[in-house]
């Protein structure tokens, strides 16, 4: 009897740390999306228009991450004024997806810098760990545009789905140094973004129980905690004016997210709500309102 509670025991055991290894792999090692896909999907849907993309004046450097390993970055800069916008992607996509919002504000007079997110694109990392490390790196990009353009840039960030939990993560840091961020579709919690992606995806495992198991093994083999991925924890620390956006039709990062995203924070904000579009998809399906919204911000908080 002894022994068949303890084979069961050692079975449970077996299952969880499976479970705990299998959960982390799909979080931090997800499918990235080749960058020539990303680049013929975005030509079609004329985002990129490759005559045009090649003619712009830019540069391509690496910058060290403080995470030891290089960030692919290009600067695209047909201004001489120092007015820049950073764009920070999202999951599985790559600096190329970021051409699209790099073109609304190359229209409106601002250079721009997009760059690969750590362990996507060119850039090194292991893991993908949806704005723990990326803040780190993207504070490196803005550093070293600071050190290449001079102390008087003026600087906005934007970012899409990981990429805007990432300058939230980044702007709720006293030291962050962009004067103003727009975050299209980004997740208020990792821990919540994950119960609800489980429940859509694992339906038969209880996201109450397997996520906290999930989160230990993350914490033991990418060294983070969940809750330190929490955009909602510092946003009402964030003293710089914010645009969020997102559809309301999102089914992968509902949008009440953004909305208490936008709630807490404090000070200077604007927010749309998108009518049309799945996820990341608020530019393809609502491009009049999407500029329109910008507009209004920049005249109304930057300009």
């Amino acid at each position: 009897m002894r022994k068949k509670y303890l084979y069961s025991g050692l079975a449970l055991l077996g299952s969880l740390v499976s479970f705990g290894i299998y959960f982390t792999e799909r979080i931090t090692h997800i499918k990235k999306k080749e960058e020539q896909e990303i680049i013929e999907r975005d030509m079609q849907l004329k985002h990129i228009h490759p005559a045009t993309f090649s003619e712009l004046p830019k540069k391509e450097v690496w910058i060290p991450s403080p995470h030891g390993y290089q960030i692919s970055t290009m600067m695209i800069n047909p201004y001489p004024s120092k007015r820049y916008v950073i764009f920070s992607h999202g999951v599985t996509e790559s600096k190329m997806s970021s051409i699209k919002y790099a073109n609304l504000f190359l229209k409106r007079g601002f250079n721009v810098v997009i760059y690969d997110q750590r362990r996507h694109g060119q850039t090194g990392g292991k893991t993908t760990s949806y704005g723990y490390y990326e803040k780190d790196d993207l504070q490196a990009v803005v550093h070293w545009l600071y050190a290449q353009v001079g102390q008087d840039l003026l600087l906005g960030i934007h970012g899409e789905s990981m990429g805007a939990a990432t300058a939230l993560l980044y702007a709720g840091d006293k030291g962050s140094r962009a004067h103003f961020y727009v975050v299209d579709c980004p997740f208020s919690d990792l821990k919540e973004l994950l119960r609800y992606r489980m429940k859509c995806e694992i339906k038969y495992l209880p996201a109450s129980i397997f996520v906290p198991l999930g989160n230990v093994f993350l914490r033991f083999r990418d060294g983070y905690s969940m809750k330190q991925v929490s955009p909602i924890s510092v946003v009402d620390q964030i003293d710089q004016p914010v645009l969020f956006i997102h559809s309301e039709k999102d089914d992968y990062i509902l949008p009440y997210m953004t909305k208490d995203l936008y709630d807490k924070k404090r000070g200077d904000k604007m927010l749309l709500m998108a009518k049309n579009g799945t996820h990341a998809q608020s530019l393809n399906e609502n491009q009049t309102e999407y500029e329109a919204a910008i507009d209004e911000f920049l005249q109304k908080y930057v300009m």
